[in-house]
């Protein structure tokens, strides 16, 4: 330096830099270092950026005011420097030298001003808004000119004038342009032109914001603020950026991923010794869906050595490593950095102590210190959030190429690959899989991380404290396993607790299920012991689980503790000269913070790393399925005039399976009908698959000309409006619209639906009949108006009459259809006379081909065919219309006119039917009688009525979800006593005080450390040694002895809370009246009973206990730092209310944000599973691109939501750590004015609590959060456990005699009754009484009220005025359970339970084995039972589905005869119940149940003709009530009914 400066300016000086008050740098340390600095960053960063902005190219800027003035203040800037070296070259002249610094100086200066200067203008040309690099450049030069500005300023006054009067102007010339630079530079340019920003309406700020905005996460700001005022909504979303739209980030991934399929080929391409046959995977376009047909790779004879063909698979991961890498790579580099940064704070803590003791040392070391100390912490708190920033996004693009990769493939994949994979396993690998990657990438970078951040820590602690670490890390080894032994007990106790959980959610779905059945048996009891059973046994887990979680949660708070100790008294005990000092100590104990998270970190990461690798390879295999062949079918050929042509086809669903089409060739001509008829199962549903392409062709020519229109057999209807299924994506016109519905019968429907054709159909059509929805799928082929159409048995699933309006009206020969090419698939025989050509498969093969006369002459399998299906035919259609009548009620002329249609239209009729056809209408007299029609669709409505409930009326659906939402505004704080009131107010208070305690024992015992280390100045370490660690190690162990005790008593609080919780709400829905059931959805009650109680048993607890343990924390670190600094209260206030403000504004945003996320994640994966089981239909119509758009939109839709709940972390994060950085700040500063009266320990103290206290301070506002999002449970379950109840179920002065009801005698008086509230009456002034022993007929049409009266008896509804009494009680005065059980009703609908056919019997287990085979003997179960393995131990499935509907019905009529009271009320089925069954049940009754009173409601009027009296109502009132021989001869309603059944002439 000598050689720069020259001999009389020194590059050094120590006593007047570092030991004096007024300290200043010499010369030439500021004209070279401090010149030279900002010089050498900007030139080192130069190449680097300028390849950057090379490579990123966003539109160029226009010129603007503030452009240009930085321009023109860069270029001032250059002049300024050369005017210097121009004066040194002028002092030259004059022969006054300079010395070489003067001259090398200014021009590197001015150079470096230039390239300033070009940078600014290259960047705008670049669409750079705001510059991170000249900001760093012009904010580093300002720092450094601020030490010359001072030490100048200082020599003018020294020397009382100043004495080189140019560069001191120059100087000042240079240091407020330098300024004005770095204030303008703070500001934005307007965007590029032609960028996305300018059209999008809503675009993200982050785009637009500048290089402080994007670090500090000033932009999010503004959706804070929105997010305070009110709830968020999807509008205030902002629009992705463009780099994280699925457009963007799948195709990323499926370029690499091709190129990794296509590397993977050409090494199986390499012949070997063995050859296999396999498909090639086709090109990319397949997958994108931008032209089916544009790859045409002919099938090849593959070579692919078997040995080493797994060696060669295409790896997922670099393809996931090649798109997303680079971009994590620098969230990478800035964790390194952060890394390094975190081990600067303890080394200046130590600088810091050792200051306090040098009393005669400036006071400007210790307050630079402060500030270093705030300035690193600021840096380490600014660089760890933009890495994670970097990861999160990283993250966020994975899942959506991960999900959009598997949703395009899923389109494309072969049968036989289909069948490997279900839809339930695919939909896993999207949520579950995806989310894996998503969390691992935000703990990716701890793998090199959490090594070097330990080996960093050893080498400082070393150097500290020498060899005695080793003991301290020892035992940071030994806990390792432990905490890997609880998280595998814990995973296992999970495991066995989900199942626990999920078999009483199954069995709360049955009871809601049968909610109405329980009532009316009164079995309310016994099944709310077995859901109780059942919460017992999980609650037991739960225990467990609070035992192994507060032993893990005693770990990890004194781990570091017991280092510490381990260390110190290692270390103090080795050595006679070792001396514990501040210094060691409290460096150590900083250190060993630092320690703590890598090491708590790396079995977690190694953890996620094993789940993520497992799901890697899932969804590596998913994606190296075989793909269909888009060239299997030939759609270009145009030479012949046939429009389908097939030749020797032979076909096989996969590969494995022996072919399933042998040897097809089929010509269709253009515009013909041909008809393809076979047994069940010989394959024609696999020729219309052939023909889409849909199976493996393994040999022959397929071609098909023109468009194609599919309906497979199985309607396939989208979770979208009517008119959005049928129209399928084509353009509305409402002439063609109307036709099409005209044709497929829809017209009347939808008069019967609640919107109309835009009425919202649910999940896999739920809300249509099965009809309506085969007729929907119809009507979509139709609109399509393609060349030709593939009909895969369309009227199989609509009932006689429609499907002969159909035939006529569409398929037909004068149908609409009438000109294209129609292939028809069909059971119906009545059809096959107007068909142009019939084509008969026979297990495979194609055996007859001709018009039907000609088929009919062969006399082969055809007429064979006929022959069998003549009759079944007939009875099915009969059947089929007596019920689809029944259940759609939407054709009300007289059906027997139908009957003869449809007999007129046979061909072939004989005697023998026609009487037949009579037999049937007349046993099921009721399909046919339009008045006592469509009861069934009575029963069915109230199945229905959950979905109608939700679908509708959407309008006030959404208000039902906004008032929820608006309720949790902000928690009442009366949700949090209610929690504490079910955990026990005295525990409650306990627990807190615990807490309080386990805090004062650690506090306690760093003050004893301080002490201890106080020892060392004056010199008497060694005396009281012993007694030193003894205290220190006492008070350790007694916190996390108290840990322990508070982390298991709150569990156990937590648990019997839940325990409460649950208990009430589940009392509380027994005890609900019927009305609220039909009211309100099964899924919201089942919500509760799963999300609800999940919540309050696994997520609340632990976010209480988080919560109470960084609240502790963040107080002691108050406590200790006031306690050693008393001014620090007077920063305390400020601090406390910009901490509170800021999480106010958090928790109101992140809980929308997280609650619009979830209501967006679903419908990815509903449309995904649709998407799935309609690939076919999908692929037909040439819809496939369409879709993958649509499900591209839902994920950006929710990933919308998503990243602005990462950043709003961010945001978060930024500002509370900077609370925490100036508690850091105020502490060291305090302890440097106040370092005359405080010792080193106490020093050490406050400052290493206030670099803890960031932590906790963050944690805090999260569990805050979670708190509000989780507490909002406990309020949901009250809300249900508080709902209106029915009357008692016993009421103890009231009971009636244990014989009762003796005689049977049930008088109405006067009686009315309504559903609910506000409704009108069902049954109006019921006035009539019945005799014991009497056998009473109800008939009526729907809603005349006939349910109605047996639910009064059983008061499931109660009386609106006048009332009933049996045997002369009154039943209203009754207990619910003494009247129910002393009735007996057998319902309309068979419910059975999952469980023992016994317990479905006796749930109360009151009779003997004896009694319960008396009642299957006479109720003819005998047989069926007896001859199971397992006799009356029977397993019956969920809702008795291993049952059939017959035998089910038996059952209850088993439970009725083991009831046998003297009142029997029977709700006749419908539809259900098949002949045989019918007359068993009616002779049982008449049998067993002589001397009773029965009630029957009657559907089939032949089972009541013999009954004493029939009871006619209608509209609520009673029209006629006498023998039935009486009501004929009057000729009344009940004339008119036996007259529509044929019972009468």
């Amino acid at each position: 330096m000598e050689r720069l400066c020259g001999p009389n300016l020194p590059f050094w000086e120590a006593n007047q830099t570092l030991h004096t008050d007024q300290p200043d740098l010499p010369q030439c340390f500021q004209l070279s270092v401090l010149s030279w600095l900002p010089c050498v960053y900007l030139w080192a960063v130069c190449p680097i950026y300028l390849f950057y902005l090379k490579r990123n190219h966003s539109g160029y800027i226009m010129m603007s005011i503030l452009n240009r003035f930085k321009t023109v203040l860069g270029l001032l800037l250059w002049i300024v420097c050369w005017t210097d070296l121009f004066y040194t070259f002028h002092e030259l002249r004059q022969d006054d030298t300079q010395p070489p610094i003067y001259f090398i100086t200014p021009l590197v200066l001015g150079m470096t001003m230039l390239l300033a200067t070009f940078l600014i203008q290259f960047e705008r040309l670049r669409g750079v808004q705001s510059s991170g690099v000249l900001l760093i450049f012009w904010f580093l030069s300002v720092l450094c000119a601020i030490v010359p500005f001072r030490s100048k300023i200082l020599q003018a006054f020294s020397q009382n004038e100043v004495t080189d009067k140019l560069r001191f102007t120059t100087f000042y010339f240079y240091f407020g342009l330098v300024i004005c630079e770095l204030i303008l530079c703070c500001f934005n340019e307007k965007p590029p032109l032609f960028s996305d920003v300018v059209t999008d309406p809503n675009p993200c700020p982050e785009t637009t914001a500048g290089f402080l905005s994007t670090v500090t996460f000033w932009w999010f700001t503004s959706m804070a603020i929105k997010g305070y005022k009110k709830p968020l909504e999807d509008k205030d979303l902002w629009s992705l950026n463009k780099r994280d739209t699925s457009k963007v980030a799948v195709m990323k991934l499926l370029q690499e991923w091709e190129k990794e399929l296509a590397k993977a080929k050409s090494a199986e391409t390499r012949p070997s010794n063995q050859a296999v046959f396999s498909k090639l995977p086709p090109s990319t376009t397949n997958h994108i869906g931008a032209g089916a047909g544009e790859s045409s790779l002919e099938e090849a004879e593959v070579l692919l050595p078997n040995q080493k063909a797994a060696s060669r698979q295409p790896s997922f991961l670099r393809a996931l490593i090649k798109a997303f890498g680079p971009y994590f790579l620098i969230g990478s580099a800035f964790k390194l950095l952060q890394d390094v940064i975190t081990f600067v704070n303890p080394q200046l803590l130590r600088m810091l102590i050792s200051f306090t003791k040098e009393k005669e040392a400036p006071d400007w070391w210790g307050y630079s210190l402060a500030f270093l100390m705030f300035f690193t912490a600021i840096l380490q708190t600014l660089i760890l959030h933009c890495q994670f920033q970097y990861c999160f996004i990283t993250g966020m693009n994975i899942r959506t190429a991960v999900i959009g990769a598997i949703y395009r493939k899923s389109l494309v994949i072969t049968n036989a690959a289909k069948r490997s994979s279900t839809v339930g396993e695919v939909v896993n690998l999207m949520s579950v899989d995806a989310q894996r990657f998503m969390d691992l990438t935000t703990f990716l970078n701890m793998l090199w991380s959490a090594p070097l951040q330990i080996m960093l820590a050893l080498y400082f602690l070393w150097q500290n404290l020498g060899p005695s670490v080793l003991a301290g890390v020892a035992v940071m080894v030994m806990l390792i396993p432990l905490n890997a032994v609880i998280a595998m007990k814990t995973r296992a106790y999970q495991v066995e607790q989900m199942q626990h959980k999920d078999s009483r959610i199954k069995l709360m779905n049955e009871i809601l299920n049968g909610i109405k059945v329980l009532k009316l048996y009164a079995w309310e009891n016994s099944f709310k012991e077995k859901i109780l059973a059942i919460r017992q046994k999980e609650l037991n887990v739960l225990r467990k689980m609070a035992y192994l979680g507060a032993l893990s949660t005693m770990a990890w708070t004194s781990a570091p503790f017991l280092v510490a100790l381990t260390t110190f008294a290692v270390y103090v005990s080795v050595d006679e000269n070792n001396v514990l000092d501040a210094e060691r100590a409290f460096v150590s104990l900083s250190l060993f913070n630092i320690l703590r998270f890598p090491l708590n970190m790396l079995p977690q990461v190694i953890s996620s790393l094993v789940q993520a690798s497992v799901s890697l390879k899932r969804i590596q295999r998913f994606l190296s399925h075989d793909e269909l062949d888009p060239d299997s079918v030939d759609r270009k050929n145009t030479a012949t005039e046939f429009a389908v042509t097939v030749v020797n086809g032979k076909f096989t669903w996969s590969k494995e399976d022996p072919p399933i089409l042998h040897n097809i060739n089929v010509m269709v001509p253009q515009g013909s009908l041909l008809a393809v008829v076979g047994h069940v199962g010989c394959g024609k549903s696999s020729l219309i698959s052939a023909l889409l392409g849909e199976v493996e062709k393994l040999e022959g020519e397929v071609s098909i000309r023109g468009s194609v229109a599919y309906v497979p057999q199985q309607a396939w209807i989208q979770n979208a409006s009517l008119r959005d299924n049928i129209l399928f994506g084509k353009p509305y016109n409402e002439q063609k619209y109307c036709c099409v519905l005209e044709a497929c019968a829809l017209t009347p429907d939808l008069e019967v639906l609640p919107g109309g054709d835009m009425t919202e159909i649910g999940e896999k059509g739920i809300n249509l009949s099965g009809g309506q929805r085969q007729r929907v799928s119809l009507a979509r082929a139709l609109y399509s108006d393609t060349d030709i159409y593939l009909l895969d048995d369309p009227l199989s699933a609509v009932d006689a009459h429609v499907a002969k309006h159909i035939f006529d009206n569409l398929i037909g020969p004068e149908g609409v259809l009438k000109g294209k090419t129609r292939i028809l698939v069909t059971h119906g025989i009545s059809f096959l006379p107007q068909v142009d050509n019939i084509m008969v498969i026979v297990e495979g093969r194609v055996s007859e081909m001709g018009s039907y006369q000609e088929l009919l002459k062969q006399n082969g399998a055809f007429a064979e065919f006929l022959r069998t299906y003549a009759l079944e035919d007939i009875v099915e259609d009969e059947e089929e219309a007596s019920e689809s009548m029944a259940e759609e009620g939407l054709f009300p002329d007289d059906a027997l006119s139908i009957h003869t249609d449809m007999v007129d239209s046979e061909p072939v009729i004989n005697e023998a039917k026609r009487n037949f056809i009579r037999q049937i209408s007349i046993i099921s007299a009721d399909g046919e009688n339009p008045k006592s029609r469509s009861v069934r669709r009575h029963t069915g409505s109230q199945r229905k009525h959950s979905e109608q409930q939700d679908k509708k009326k959407p309008h006030e659906l959404q208000k039902l979800i906004q008032s929820e939402t608006a309720e949790t505004g902000r928690v009442k704080s009366k949700v949090y006593l209610e929690y504490a009131k079910a955990v026990g107010v005295l525990l409650s208070v306990f627990i807190c005080f615990l807490y309080g305690c386990q805090s004062a024992a650690a506090i306690g015992a760093n003050i004893w450390l301080s002490q201890w280390t106080n020892d060392a100045s004056a010199n008497q370490t060694q005396e009281n040694l012993n007694m030193r660690v003894g205290v220190y190690a006492a008070l350790g162990i007694a916190q996390g002895i108290l840990v322990m005790m508070s982390s298991f008593t709150l569990a156990m609080g937590n648990i019997g809370a839940a325990r409460k919780l649950h208990a009430n709400l589940l009392t509380n829905k027994f005890h609900t009246p019927q009305s609220f059931y039909d009211t309100t959805p099964l899924g919201r009650i089942i919500n509760r009973f799963s999300k609800d109680i999940y919540i309050i048993d696994e997520a609340l607890p632990s976010t209480v206990l988080m919560f109470l343990a960084t609240f502790f924390v963040s107080l002691s670190t108050m406590i200790v730092i006031v306690s050693s600094t008393p001014i620090f209260a007077v920063v305390i206030a400020p601090l406390a209310f910009i901490y509170i403000f800021v999480q106010r504004f958090y928790v109101a945003t992140s809980r929308q944000l997280k609650r619009l996320e979830s209501v967006s994640r679903s419908p990815i994966y509903s449309h995904f599973s649709e998407t799935v089981t309609g690939s076919s239909v999908i692929r037909a119509y040439g819809r496939h691109s369409a879709f993958v758009m649509m499900s591209d939109m839902k994920v950006d839709e929710n990933q919308k939501s998503y990243y602005p709940g990462i950043v709003s972390n961010r945001w978060l994060g930024v500002r509370i750590e900077f609370i925490g950085n100036c508690m850091v700040l105020f502490a060291a500063l305090f302890a440097v004015t106040g370092r005359e009266n405080l010792n080193p320990g106490l020093v050490g103290l406050s400052v290493s609590y206030a670099l803890q206290v960031t932590m906790s301070l963050n944690w805090m506002v999260r569990m805050t959060s979670d708190l509000e999002n989780n507490i909002v449970a406990v309020e949901r379950v009250k809300e249900y456990s508080e709902t209106k109840t029915e009357a008692p179920w016993e009421v103890e002065d009231k009971k009636p005699p244990p014989d009762w009801p003796t005689e049977g005698n049930v008088e109405f008086q006067d009686y009315s009754v309504r559903y609910r509230e506000g409704l009108d009456l069902v049954l109006k002034n019921l006035t009539l009484s019945v005799k014991g022993g009497e056998k009473i007929g109800i008939v009526g049409r729907t809603g005349a009220g006939k349910s109605s009266m047996t639910l009064c008896l059983f008061r499931l509804l109660e009386a609106a005025a006048g009332e009933i009494s049996i045997d002369g009680v009154k039943i209203s005065e009754l207990g619910l359970h003494d009247l129910r059980s002393r009735l007996t009703i057998i319902p309309q609908e068979p419910v059975l339970f999952s469980g023992t056919l016994k317990m479905n019997l006796d749930p109360f287990e009151k009779y003997s084995d004896e009694e319960l085979w008396g009642a299957l003997q006479q109720s003819h179960l005998h047989k069926f039972v007896s001859n199971q393995p397992a006799k009356l131990e029977l397993e019956c499935s969920e809702g008795g589905e291993n049952l059939s509907v017959g035998q089910r019905q038996l059952v209850c009529l088993a439970r009725a005869l083991l009831r046998k009271t003297r009142i029997l009320i029977l709700d006749e089925a419908t539809a259900a119940v098949d002949l045989e069954t019918d007359d068993l049940i009616q002779s049982t009754i008449r049998t067993q149940f002589e001397d009773c009173t029965v009630f029957t409601i009657a559907h089939r009027l032949n089972t009541i003709m013999d009954y004493t009296r029939v009871l006619v109502l209608d509209k609520g009132q009673i029209a006629e009530f006498d023998t039935p021989a009486n009501l004929i001869s009057q000729r009344g309603i009940f004339y008119g009914m036996t007259k529509d059944a044929g019972l009468t002439q």
